[in-house]
């Protein structure tokens, strides 16, 4: 099927006619004064407590994320059933972290283009950048010009993604709003709909850091067990903040995995919801890395540091990895299409 690319797909990088920095200025600006507005109203118990409830619709919304954007549609790790692919869009749309298309390009070109200034959250411009000042500040003109050359084809042409951003203003009042505004009410009806709205405001503020911390502390703190050369780190404290995707140095070395961690369910919520939806037969398909090929990855960065303390054996080492990527290319090939 030819690639489509209707004008929808195009709008977000101007919401409303505004640049987008300009327009995540206002929005997350707005949603941290209120969720401050909404923490002195606690203190001052004025309203319940609501934490409970706002860090579970987080973590719907958060699997929307984690489970859809990252691992389905970005990566392609698994495949999914209609049904899967529109319950994981309703719960994208409750995260409010742009439409499934925006989301998948900037993270497929954050993974080909890592710390370079292409990178929409380039690592190594700090962290307070990494975090959400990437949101905040005009785009480097090296990332503007790969936005609009990216092929996202397969996702132009998939049609919850397409559904999705035709619509995506009237699905995020129905999702993002009105939908937990008015559950919210019926479990606390002493709560006014500005209260509530306030509250709302708090669980994005708090989701939204909590996914910035993948691309903040999991770039800066962590261990680097299957790739010393890259930012990417295992941070346990992220993976338990983002139900699973803090093992990111496994990640950024192993894309494919839907697991996106060899510890299988260990602090990895999104790897268990996978799992049960494949148990239905709504998820299929998923690809893994076999524990054969990552134990040998490993070995080979062992390997190379205890190499590297030897400054006088530079070719021995070049050697090595030779031998090492000659020995492992065929399995590798054999894991991709597996």
């Amino acid at each position: 099927m030819q690639s489509i690319m209707p004008e929808d797909f195009l709008t977000f990088e101007r919401p409303f006619g505004l640049q987008q920095h300009v327009f995540n200025r206002i929005g997350i600006g707005g949603a941290h004064a209120l969720s401050l507005y909404y923490n002195w109203l606690w203190f001052c118990d004025e309203v319940p407590n609501t934490v409970l409830y706002e860090i579970f619709f987080g973590y719907v919304g958060g699997f929307g994320i984690t489970i859809g954007c990252h691992r389905y549609w970005t990566h392609k790790t698994f495949k999914a059933t209609l049904p899967f692919q529109i319950l994981l869009m309703i719960c994208q749309t409750i995260a409010f972290q742009h439409p499934i298309r925006k989301w998948c390009v900037d993270h497929r070109i954050h993974h080909k283009y890592t710390d370079t200034n292409k990178d929409p959250h380039n690592s190594k411009r700090g962290f307070w950048f990494s975090h959400i000042g990437w949101l905040l500040l005009p785009k480097h003109p090296d990332l503007v010009e790969e936005i609009k050359n990216f092929d996202a084809s397969d996702l132009d042409n998939n049609l919850v993604v397409r559904f999705q951003s035709k619509w995506y203003w009237p699905l995020s009042l129905v999702f993002f709003l009105m939908l937990p505004i008015i559950t919210q009410m019926l479990i606390w009806p002493e709560m006014t709909y500005f209260q509530c709205f306030a509250s709302n405001m708090r669980r994005l503020t708090m989701s939204n850091h909590f996914t910035f911390c993948v691309n903040s502390v999991a770039h800066i703190w962590g261990d680097k067990p299957y790739d010393g050369g890259i930012t990417a780190t295992q941070n346990a404290l992220v993976s338990l903040l983002t139900v699973g995707e803090g093992w990111h140095n496994y990640h950024h070395t192993f894309p494919w995995d839907y697991r996106t961690s060899e510890f299988g369910w260990r602090i990895n919520m999104s790897t268990i919801f996978i799992d049960f939806f494949a148990l239905i037969g709504w998820a299929y398909d998923l690809k893994t890395v076999s524990p054969q090929f990552i134990e040998k990855r490993v070995r080979s960065i062992q390997l190379g540091e205890k190499m590297r303390s030897f400054s006088d054996n530079e070719f021995s080492l070049q050697a090595t990895f030779e031998k090492v990527n000659e020995d492992t290319s065929e399995e590798l090939i054999a894991t991709l299409i597996k």
